[in-house]
């Protein structure tokens, strides 16, 4: 045998690998999950799907076994019928940012909504994060102002901490978050929000957009309208980008609203897959991925950055014993909570002092501080408490001196905590006001 025909023996021989399938064809469409031709593709990826008129449909797979793989299509359809094909497109598990992002309004998967040119972005980070060793977390030591009184002077906030804001429908929530996405001194303000009305969107937008603060915010916005799994995306993608800067040495201010839209959507999935719905039809995944977005903020492991995170949760019918609330009052560092008797009697924010709390506050503040603010909430729990016994007559002063003192100090509690969404109040002009009231 000469040498030609040893050579093409021999590469006959080669064995060649199989090419990979990366496409698929719809076998069952139930309006919202697509089944197609299982290909190898991890959870997470997103496809395009080819309908019947030619236009191409993004979906992300959810789900996959021997036989299927299940895809929930992220944007409406009619003409998906069987024999479509399914193709890959991205194994979505990064996404670009760098301060590009800053001043700008990004939908879940970073195009722009302002309709303005977004330009070249050339740094990646992991859509879920990376893993963190607890133990080399740094410690919180620092208050991070955020501009509103009450909360800098009795509801103190770390550097790194994660707080839930609980509340019912029109308490003034949006006001508040608002007033410290404007007024913080975080180097970087990250903004989800998330199942909004579209309306609301516009004009938060509108109201964040309206000065300097502007150049430091960013906002990921996925109205109610849009699917499930991209509410979902928006909240993975939020906190990827606080923390890409925090990963930079800066202090983020994160604000998600709401984490109890992400459960919804989260549950409307599940149940889709046929997952056993529990409490008040929340399959298991709901609670489990509470736990996974919330520990993602914090401190950092390898630097000065923090990632001081703020969570809306909506308590239904003023139900703060709503399983998303029990889930995220357990792992967060904190709750504030916002009155709806507050906010009928005028006083905003309507915070509720008395079932309110910072964790980390008492290790952030002075000794003089911590004295002032546990008075200021004996004063305003001890007048709420009797108020109805008050109203009837039915007290007479002198009988409680902690009572006569609330009375005495009331309209200083309430000009106090009333703050408009055009003042600013810094953390050491806070601490001075509460101080002053007990000289």
């Amino acid at each position: 045998m000469n040498f030609e025909a040893k050579l093409i023996h021999n590469i006959s021989q080669i064995k060649r690998p199989k090419s990979i399938i990366s496409s698929g064809r719809v076998n069952r469409f139930d309006g919202n999950v697509i089944y197609c031709d299982p290909f190898p593709v991890p959870i997470g990826s997103l496809c395009l799907v080819k309908d019947q008129i030619g236009k191409q449909i993004l979906a992300e797979v959810i789900r996959f076994d021997q036989n299927n793989n299940m895809l929930a299509i992220l944007e409406p359809s009619s003409h998906i019928v069987a024999g479509c094909e399914v193709f890959l497109h991205d194994d979505g598990r990064y996404i670009d940012v760098d301060e590009t992002l800053l001043g700008r309004v990004t939908d879940a998967f970073g195009k722009p909504l302002d309709e303005k040119p977004l330009g070249k972005i050339n740094n990646k980070w992991p859509l879920m994060g990376k893993v963190m060793n607890p133990l080399k977390r740094s410690l919180i030591k620092k208050p991070l102002d955020v501009g509103v009184r009450v909360i800098n002077a009795l509801l103190s906030v770390g550097q790194g901490q994660r707080l839930g804001i609980i509340a019912g429908s029109g308490v003034g929530k949006s006001v508040l978050l608002g007033m410290m996405s404007k007024y913080t001194e975080a180097d970087v303000v990250v903004i989800a929000l998330i199942g909004e009305r579209a309306r609301e969107v516009g004009a938060m937008v509108n109201e964040l957009f309206k000065d300097e603060a502007s150049k430091k915010i960013t906002v990921v916005a996925v109205p109610a309208d849009r699917s499930p799994l991209m509410r979902i995306r928006a909240a993975n993608r939020a906190t990827a980008i606080a923390e890409y800067f925090r990963d930079k040495n800066k202090n983020v201010l994160l604000i998600m609203d709401s984490l109890t839209r992400i459960a919804h959507a989260k549950r409307e999935i599940g149940l889709s897959l046929g997952e056993t719905a529990t409490s008040k039809g929340y399959p298991a995944s709901v609670i489990s991925m509470i736990p996974n977005l919330i520990e993602r903020t914090g401190t950092s492991d390898q630097g000065e950055g923090s990632i001081t995170s703020f969570y809306t949760i909506l308590a239904d019918g003023d139900d703060n014993n709503d399983p998303v609330v029990d889930t995220a009052r357990a792992i967060l560092d904190g709750h504030i909570v916002l009155s709806r008797l507050n906010a009928q009697m005028g006083i905003y924010p309507a915070v509720d002092i008395s079932h309110s709390i910072s964790r980390v506050m008492n290790d952030l503040i002075s000794p003089d501080h911590l004295d002032a603010s546990k008075l200021f909430r004996k004063h305003i729990s001890s007048y709420i408490e009797n108020k109805d016994l008050l109203l009837m007559g039915g007290y007479t002063q002198g009988q409680d001196k902690d009572l006569d003192d609330a009375i005495a100090m009331w309209p200083k509690l309430i000009d106090f905590i009333s703050q408009t969404n055009s003042q600013k109040a810094s953390f050491d002009s806070a601490k001075t006001e509460l101080l002053k009231l007990y000289q």
